[in-house]
């Protein structure tokens, strides 16, 4: 609109005055000289008629050419809104013939590829290419996600553990430091103010023109590195405070963003924890060796200086328990981080890390692995579809686990009962869940597992009361992301243990929005840590039957059986 107004504006004051009517006979041809006169030849009235008219169109044509002439070559002192209003002008009128003005070619000459010219998403996640820009050093941090922030260095990084600081030596000029808490819960300020936070520090080494301290003898000024790190060969930074501990948040919090965040260097980078834990190290060191292909660094108790040529400080995050892959450079999803999960704990004992590195992690195939194809007569013989059943003991207990093991076989499952405890190898509950074709459990962190299960199982969760939402966010949607056949249980009011509590017409059991509306952790306190459920058997059994039936269209074998249906029928 603004240059369609300067376009409008330029014409107006480019147009010619209107001439009076008094003027009108500047436009009317003379008449017709009579044939027996010529024009110059006559009496000298009818001369000098015909010179009165003519001089005035000589003199009005020579002043048109004296100023067509004149204002090219005059030099013109214009304001900077002038300016602006010429610039525009000369974009409209390259707009209008399709050919480029010359300020556009100028800057279509000087664009660069700067790390300053790119966005600093670009340059975390490795989208920003080589060449000049990537010997550049580079410091940004990206604000603008609801979950987290994420800082990028690139030049000489060194740590200081001894003030939790991350220095930049050389840093671009104008660089201000840094501070950012590595956790993905960046929304909830209760928890991110128990993460430690960590302070970039900009150090731009005064004239020196774009020669490295080094160069100039000024190396002594710098923290002298301990552990000197292989070039391209990065530092990923990264807390696992906060919700750790609870295996929900260990993966939806810490281990997706990791790889969302690190997979793309195929191993070839360091990872720097601060608040580190050496049982998480235990616990997920399996995933952790498909990650990387060096030792964690402790970030706090570590008090050598390590330096990189490369640093991330933050993670990723797209969601709850998800990779979606129109956000990872290279399209991963969530199916390849249960290709990694499958590989670090189907390992048998003897295997090395090296030995495992060898081998890229496969998808898993369609469930259930072991159920041979067999012929109609043979159904008596084939083994029933194996069914998990996790319970709770705190909370959200089943109350008539009995009666739902029976409902279970009478469905045709063979049920397995699963008490977890925070001992349980991981590896035992991946082997449980990896052969099986169907998970029954309460909403809760214990849900988290279904990324073991293997795509075209069917995940069944019990959802109590006042829990609707969080069930279908927080694993119910993940699930079918990764493939997986969903079916909820929503416990009806009188089947809370909340009916007895407050009546089994109350706003709590009736409306838990009430509840809800005023935060989490007032929902969390009735419907998660008060509540227990006991099922309708006759119900819950009509949902067994449906996932019997989701088994049967969705294993390899009804594939495989619907595709010689379709090849019958065609003939």
């Amino acid at each position: 609109m603004q240059q369609a107004s300067s376009h409008q504006h330029h014409y107006q004051h480019s147009a010619k005055p209107p001439v009076s009517r008094s003027s009108s006979w500047i436009r009317r041809s003379p008449p017709p000289s009579p044939p027996h006169k010529k024009l110059w030849g006559g009496g000298g009235g009818g001369r000098s008629r015909y010179v009165c008219r003519i001089v005035p169109l000589l003199v009005l044509t020579v002043y048109s050419i004296f100023t067509v002439v004149r204002i090219p070559s005059s030099s013109l002192v214009v304001s900077n809104a002038d300016s602006e209003r010429v610039e525009r002008r000369e974009d409209v009128e390259a707009f209008k013939t399709h050919l480029p003005s010359n300020q556009n070619n100028l800057e279509a000459r000087e664009e660069t590829r700067s790390p300053a010219s790119l966005p600093c998403s670009a340059l975390i996640n490795g989208e920003a290419g080589g060449g000049q820009a990537a010997a550049e050093s580079a410091l940004c941090c990206d604000r603008s996600h609801y979950r987290s922030d994420v800082c990028y260095l690139r030049g000489d990084v060194r740590t200081d553990p001894s003030t939790s600081s991350v220095l930049l030596y050389n840093a671009p000029r104008g660089s201000a430091p840094e501070k950012v808490r590595p956790y993905t819960r960046k929304f909830e300020g209760s928890i991110m103010s128990t993460i430690d936070e960590v302070t970039i520090v900009p150090v731009v080494d005064a004239g020196s023109n774009g020669t490295t301290a080094g160069d100039t003898g000024k190396d002594s000024l710098r923290r002298r590195c301990d552990v000197r790190h292989p070039p391209g060969v990065p530092a990923v930074v990264f807390s696992t405070g906060g919700y750790t501990g609870n295996v929900y948040h260990e993966f939806s919090d810490g281990l997706i963003p990791l790889f969302i965040t690190a997979q793309r260097f195929a191993g070839e980078v360091v990872f720097v924890v601060l608040e580190y834990h050496y049982w998480w190290l235990g616990r997920y060191g399996a995933v952790l060796e498909r990650l990387t292909n060096y030792k964690v660094v402790d970030f706090r108790y570590d008090r050598r200086v390590h330096c990189f040529s490369e640093m991330i400080v933050g993670l990723r995050i797209h969601g709850e328990l998800v990779v979606d892959p129109k956000l990872m450079p290279n399209g991963k999803g969530i199916q390849d981080f249960q290709a990694l999960l499958h590989q670090g704990y189907s390992r048998t004992p003897s295997a090395t890390a090296a030995a495992a590195a060898a081998q890229p992690p496969v998808p898993l195939a369609l469930a259930p692995p072991s159920r041979p194809c067999l012929r109609p007569d043979d159904h008596a013989k084939v083994a029933k579809p194996k069914l998990v059943i996790f319970i709770r003991k705190q909370n959200r207990v089943l109350l008539n686990l009995p009666h739902i093991v029976t409902a279970c076989r009478r469905a045709g499952f063979a049920p397995h009962v699963m008490n977890l405890r925070r001992q349980t190898p991981l590896p035992a509950i991946h082997a449980a869940l990896s052969s099986a074709d169907a998970m029954v459990a309460v909403h809760g962190a214990a849900v988290t597992h279904f990324l073991f299960m293997r795509p075209g199982s069917v995940l069944l969760q019990i959802v109590p009361v006042g829990l609707d939402w969080a069930a279908d966010a927080f694993y119910g949607k993940p699930a079918q992301q990764l493939g997986l056949g969903y079916l909820e249980y929503k416990v009806a009011p009188e089947e809370s243990s909340l009916a007895a509590e407050y009546g089994v017409n109350s706003t709590v059991v009736r409306d838990p929005s009430v509840i809800s509306s005023r935060g989490w952790w007032e929902m969390k306190k009735v419907y998660m840590d008060r509540q227990n459920v006991t099922v309708n058997v006759k119900r819950f059994g009509e949902l067994l039957r449906s996932a019997r039936l989701h088994l049967k269209n969705a294993t390899a074998c009804g594939k495989a059986a619907a595709t010689t249906a379709a090849a019958a029928a065609a003939r």
